[in-house]
């Protein structure tokens, strides 16, 4: 690597730093409109949005900072393995303690080449603990002493011009999908909820107001079978692994990230895990929703996998009950369950199971399908296409970064990225 020349980061970046978070006793400091990050989102590659928003008022009583978009963000710790994990942020937003903050100086690096660069690096990063918390840490002392090797801006344009196209042809299969999705969803709201086709028959009294003759209302676990999850205890570090050949095993952070279908997790469970502690799969095709911290995240599984104890597994009595029930449990007013916890925003167990449900016939839930199935099965289709995707991208990302794969002698490289984007 010759013509590539070594820098710390301190020395291509305008600043690296953290932020803090506004006191959560101060209920005017919260629920503004200025977006304010965590480190536990750190697991989406771009920040498009935030969880929580904060109040001007918060952010001027507290040590949170701003972050410009185009600024890589960096976990610097989190529980399991959030701690090193890097996204590009693709808007303004505040952050908190546990998010490092690289802002680049154009003059030495390319934005995205900075993301892409750290992004390959995560075991380093992992690595690279300051040793004074138990959780371990990354400090911004710490990454600014951090060495990287650049080409020229030239270069590291063409460079990040080939991951970014596969990353941009993901972004346009979400558009697409959160677009057919919307389809669904509206489709649901004029059948289930303003029962348009069904305003000619006659209604009846429920306790959840008029509903079409025939139907009923009853409790979620009388129409399904629902489980939830569960999570090995931590002081055994060996239950966990990145291991993508073992267990699925999906938090409320996978849900957030995956989009309606999910296949994949950040975390991996092994069988004697699986085994040690019972821990019970779920078939393909079974609806997630998060009960905790994060109340009504909605997914559905792509495959054969198991979750955290923050999630409630739905089986599926027939196989048609998979859009009425995902689309159902997106539009459910959490709210009005009230809160378990003190502490947190939380529904227990049994108030998910005990769920009151508008539930029409069996005819209506299958031709319901019949109209919503084609938008679900695209949408599956364009996420399995984007994983697929993100597979060469991770497969190509180590080896442009360090240089062995040289943008002069792109063959090779086209040739994976005809084949990954038909």
């Amino acid at each position: 690597m010759e013509e590539w020349k070594e820098y710390k980061l301190a020395e291509v970046c305008e600043n690296i730093y953290s932020g803090g978070t506004p006191s959560s006793m101060k209920t005017s400091y919260w629920n503004g409109n200025l977006p304010w990050l965590s480190s536990g989102e750190t697991n989406q590659r771009y920040i498009y949005d935030t969880e929580k928003c904060i109040t001007q008022e918060g952010a001027d009583n507290s040590s949170t900072r701003y972050a410009y978009r185009g600024s890589t963000v960096i976990a610097s710790a989190g529980q399991g393995h959030t701690r090193g994990q890097a996204s590009m942020l693709c808007i303004d937003t505040y952050v908190n303690q546990s998010v490092l903050v690289l802002k680049p100086n154009p003059l030495f690096i390319n934005p995205h080449f900075l993301y892409y660069n750290l992004d390959s690096r995560y075991n380093e990063l992992r690595q690279l603990s300051d040793g004074t918390s138990t959780r371990g840490s990354l400090s911004g002392k710490i990454l600014k002493d951090l060495k990287i090797y650049l080409p020229s801006l030239d270069e590291q344009q063409k460079i990040t011009s080939i991951l970014k196209s596969l990353d941009d042809k993901i972004e346009v299969n979400r558009k697409i999908n959160e677009n057919l999705e919307q389809q669904a969803q509206a489709l649901f709201k004029s059948w289930f909820v303003d029962f348009e086709p069904f305003k000619n028959g006659e209604f009846v009294e429920s306790e959840l107001g008029m509903i079409p003759k025939g139907w009923r209302v009853c409790r979620a676990d009388e129409v399904f079978d629902i489980n939830i999850g569960k999570t090995p205890p931590r002081k055994e570090p060996e239950w966990f692994t990145k291991n993508t050949s073992d267990n699925i095993w999906v938090s409320i952070a996978d849900m957030g990230s995956c989009g309606m279908f999910v296949s994949e997790s950040s975390e991996y469970l092994t069988n004697e895990a699986i085994n040690r502690f019972n821990i019970l799969m779920v078939d393909e095709g079974s609806v997630l929703l998060s009960f905790k911290l994060t109340v009504g995240r909605v997914a559905i599984a792509d495959t054969r996998l198991t979750t955290n104890e923050a999630i409630a597994r739905f089986q599926l009595p027939r196989s048609y009950y998979r859009e009425f029930l995902y689309l159902y449990l997106k539009q459910y007013k959490y709210g009005n369950l009230g809160s378990t916890s003190s502490i947190a925003t939380a529904v227990n167990s049994k108030t998910i199971k005990g769920m009151k449900l508008i539930t029409p016939p069996e005819e209506v839930i299958s031709y319901f399908s019949k109209h919503t199935k084609p938008l679900f099965d695209k949408i599956k289709v364009l996420s399995q296409e984007s994983r697929r995707l993100a597979d060469l991208r991770d497969t190509l990302l180590p080896k442009l970064m360090s240089g062995e794969l040289k943008v002069t002698n792109m063959d090779l490289v086209n040739e994976m990225l005809e084949k990954g984007i038909r």
